[in-house]
């Protein structure tokens, strides 16, 4: 980005409270013009708060955001028009078509007449949907759903494109699909896409992401640099006794460990070299051992302290306690 160019995303202390609970707490942050900024972290973190204020479906309580150069509450109006947005549930009409879907979107935002037939097939082109326009979208499975309403936040020609959890329930085959798509689009369209994700295999896909925990930005920066920064790699170990494994990996070597993913997980420089060590002084019966090289997920745990998955646990379980406590 040059210093002439404006950011795509500029947030400055954006925050959102629900009474006394802190959804998003004062977050900054900048994307710039072109790239794919990921937005990381689980269910409850504040993904989805922050995207809403960001599309102006929701009204921040504090700090300020500007999209597409217009800011967020005063320019509701043009953040709109500059902007695409992929939900995370599903809202085409079944019982439309694929084109009679478009073409309802194309009215909302007031596109020229004389430029939707072209646009229309130009986007279904571009997500492989071109020869099932006429088809009702109830037929469509979840993927090709998710495609169609891809096509749909690029008809305008927005500025940003928004997607939130874009591939949520879909299988690993059609989430690669969909990743194959929004990587052709950012090439075709002059674009920046601003996503939201709990995967991490996807985060490695942007040009930066940031990590959200607990309604808190914790770090932002590319993944290859965040990678890099951890400087140690990932060593998981099954044991006959986890908790006194964990004792012994803190008393004999000094490390701190933790059960993540039903494994005594912790981290060391040259994990493969540790290894025999491990074996021949733990004095815990080793059932199976791996070593990884540091990956996001190791990012996360390092800034958060606990995998991604288990903080979807967590979050999982925190939802569920307020449910019943509600009864």
């Amino acid at each position: 980005m040059t210093t002439s160019e404006a950011p795509a995303v500029a947030v400055r202390g954006l925050k959102k409270s629900y009474g006394t609970v802190e959804a998003v707490k004062g977050v900054d942050f900048e994307v710039r013009p072109g790239e794919v900024f990921g937005f990381l972290g689980p269910n409850g973190a504040g993904k989805t708060t922050t995207i809403s204020m960001l599309c102006t479906l929701i009204k921040p309580t504090g700090g300020s955001a500007r999209v597409a150069g217009h800011d967020v509450v005063k320019e509701r109006d043009e953040v709109r028009r500059n902007i695409g947005l992929v939900f995370q549930d599903p809202t085409l009409d079944g019982y439309l078509s694929a084109e009679q879907n478009l073409r309802f979107h194309a009215e909302l935002y007031a596109v020229p007449k004389e430029l939707v037939a072209g646009r229309i097939k130009q986007v279904l082109e571009m997500v492989a949907l071109w020869d099932r326009k006429d088809a009702k979208v109830m037929t469509f499975s979840g993927g090709m759903k998710r495609r169609l309403e891809i096509a749909r936040g690029l008809l305008h020609s927005p500025r940003v494109l928004f997607l939130d959890e874009p591939t949520v329930g879909l299988d690993p085959q059609t989430r690669s699909a969909i990743w194959g798509y929004i990587d052709k689009l950012r090439h075709s369209e002059d674009i920046t896409i601003f996503m939201t994700t709990h995967y991490m295999e996807e985060a490695e896909y942007c040009d930066r992401i940031a990590i959200i925990d607990h309604g808190e930005i914790v770090v932002v920066d590319s993944p290859e640099a965040l990678k890099a920064g951890i400087g140690k790699d990932r060593v998981q170990i099954q044991t006959a006794d986890d908790q006194t494994a964990i004792a012994a990996l803190r008393e004999r070597f000094e490390l701190d460990a933790a059960v993540r993913e039903g494994l005594v997980t912790f981290a060391v420089p040259s994990g493969e070299q540790f290894v025999p060590r491990l074996f021949a002084e733990l004095g815990v019966p080793i059932r199976s051992v791996s070593v990884s090289r540091p990956s996001l997920d190791d990012v996360f745990m390092n800034y958060t302290g606990s995998t991604i998955r288990d903080a979807e646990g967590e979050s999982a379980g925190a939802t569920w306690m307020r449910a019943m406590a509600r009864r």
